[in-house]
């Protein structure tokens, strides 16, 4: 009786999948409290909070003296803010819905539609609580000097987009064994407080403890974006390019997980998650 229009050409399925996607990272901003404001104020919240903790944990245990010669706060905020990109991320995809999600009995809406949902609306969220906390330190406390700008907010993007293909990692392998994917992702978030190097600097480390973090996408990205951020800085025993290349690795075994899984999942499977 009645049929949603479609339009035929290459450019309105184009804005017509953009428009579902819109929608989709607008219900998920709001998934955390139905008013999009008070959801990001809850994570403005939480980032401050994040902040002020490492704060004072470097200052009572005496670990200023490990960071750049630069502001402080901004080098305590220049890991925590990319640490919870990463993490905020990759959660968002992993949980996006599925093939066998309610959601997709809508027909216009599709996996890839709520995969990128999750990944637009994890950033949208993290880069203006970003902004915000930045700007009302800036305005209130002390004028911050960013030596790089353009460097360090690609650093903040290349974590979010480690995050994301990790996150497509765990999504097509949650199905098939959820408990432990589920597992997994937690000991993940938790050693990323650690191995992420948010706490110290990569020239600082002896070699035997370098190896033990080098592995790890997200240090790479951090320990870059101080070089960014900090005129005193020079960062040697870090790569970008490790970190993009790790994440495209990533993302197209991710995606390839996702269409086989998607092939065989059934709906059966649903009560094991």
């Amino acid at each position: 009786m009645f049929k949603a229009r479609k339009s035929n050409s290459t450019i309105g399925s184009s804005f017509s999948i953009l428009e579902l996607i819109y929608h989709a990272a607008v219900r998920q901003v709001r998934m955390a409290h139905g008013n999009a404001v008070i959801a990001l104020l809850l994570n403005l919240v939480q980032s401050v909070m994040l902040v002020t903790i490492f704060y004072l944990m470097f200052t009572i245990l005496g670990l200023r003296t490990v960071a750049v010669r630069g502001d402080f706060l901004l080098y305590v905020m220049s890991g925590v803010f990319m640490f919870m990109t990463h993490n905020k991320a990759m959660s968002a995809v992993a949980g996006a819905d599925g093939a066998t999600s309610a959601m997709m009995k809508h027909a216009p809406m599709t996996t890839a539609i709520a995969i990128s949902a999750g990944a637009l609306s994890a950033l949208y969220i993290q880069m203006l609580s970003m902004l915000l906390v930045l700007y009302v330190y800036h305005a209130a406390f002390t004028p911050i000097e960013i030596y790089n700008w353009v460097g360090a907010l690609g650093m903040v993007l290349l974590s979010w987009f480690t995050g994301v293909a990790i996150g497509m990692v765990f999504l097509a392998l949650k199905p098939w064994a959820p408990g432990v994917v589920g597992v997994v992702q937690s000991v993940y978030m938790r050693a990323n407080m650690i191995t992420s190097g948010k706490m110290f600097l990569a020239n600082t480390l002896p070699h035997k403890l370098l190896v033990l973090f080098s592995w790890n996408p997200l240090f790479h990205t951090i320990d870059q974006a101080r070089g960014f951020t900090f005129i005193n800085y020079d960062p040697h025993f870090s790569s970008w390019p490790y970190a993009l290349y790790v994440g495209l690795s990533l993302l197209m075994l991710g995606l390839m997980g996702e269409f086989y899984t998607r092939q065989h999942e059934s709906v059966s499977w649903a009560a094991k998650r």
